[in-house]
């Protein structure tokens, strides 16, 4: 009997083989003609978060293109404004701003909660060697592409987990072309979930993972190796060509329009 890693890689083949089930695809391309007015470039730029400016008082390098700390009230940011702020920042080598940036967005108005995303925040950029870390998974990003510049986040960002560092990759990969493989993507607790769907599936389908466990130990919640976010890449750059043959999704749609649909979109094996 295979053991537990070695039904897990095999569960990785066949989904990267079958690529997205017809509940899943089904699924995106309904979420695609919902919001076909609001994505016309068949691009995520307009995918836009709130946010309580006042919430980050404390947090610095502010973002000039972030709202203003001192009003009361919310504020929006999308992911076209981030992209930009972020682009602008590693131009300058202000890594940390980058990474304000993308962490404001990445939390909305989940940050609002007493000791959530901004005191996490003020705590990781206390680091006296966050730039120099930000800095090196930009460069390895640069030359050798995603996977390498994930690994050197999971291995020295202290305190900013993948699903945090991600954001700040995908902001990047904007900017930074990789210098191999497809452009970051984020991967978050949420994303993992329709992950461990598709993989749960495959498992029973195949008889790899009959009960789903091998599919909760690899996709869990957090702490993906730089190997399962390479399988999640590759799982993705996949899938987006298997949509783009499919009626009702946009034939150019880059790979982050599915990763944007993903996030808020469910299915079930049943339909």
């Amino acid at each position: 009997m295979l053991g537990r890693q070695s039904r897990a890689d095999a569960v990785d083949m066949e989904m990267a083989a079958r690529g997205l089930p017809e509940q899943g695809v089904a699924a995106l391309t309904r979420w695609s003609s919902e919001n076909a007015s609001r994505y016309p470039d068949a691009r995520p730029g307009a995918h836009t978060v709130r946010y309580t400016p006042s919430r980050w008082a404390q947090v610095g390098p502010w973002p000039a293109m972030l709202a203003s700390r001192s009003g009361p009230g919310d504020a929006a940011v999308s992911r076209a404004q981030v992209a930009s702020a972020v682009a602008d920042a590693l131009a300058r080598e202000a890594f940390t701003k980058a990474l304000v940036a993308t962490h404001v967005w990445g939390k909305g108005k989940s940050g609002t909660r007493a000791g959530s995303g901004p005191a996490t925040l003020e705590k990781i950029l206390a680091s006296d060697d966050l730039g120099k870390v930000l800095a090196e998974a930009v460069a390895a990003l640069r030359v050798d592409g995603a996977r390498q510049a994930y690994e050197v986040l999971l291995r020295s960002a202290n305190g900013l987990g993948p699903s945090f560092f991600t954001k700040f990759l995908y902001f990047a990969g904007q900017a930074v072309p990789p210098g191999c493989g497809m452009r970051p993507l984020i991967l978050d607790r949420v994303l993992a979930e329709r992950m461990r769907t598709v993989a749960a599936q495959v498992g029973r389908d195949t008889g790899h993972d009959p009960d789903g466990s091998v599919a909760a130990w690899v996709w869990a919640d957090g702490g993906w190796s730089p190997h399962r976010y390479e399988v999640y890449l590759s799982f993705m750059q996949a899938a987006a060509e298997q949509l783009r043959t499919s009626d009702g999704w946009p034939p150019d749609a880059a790979a982050d329009l599915q990763e944007c649909a993903l996030f808020t979109t469910r299915w079930s094996a049943a339909g």
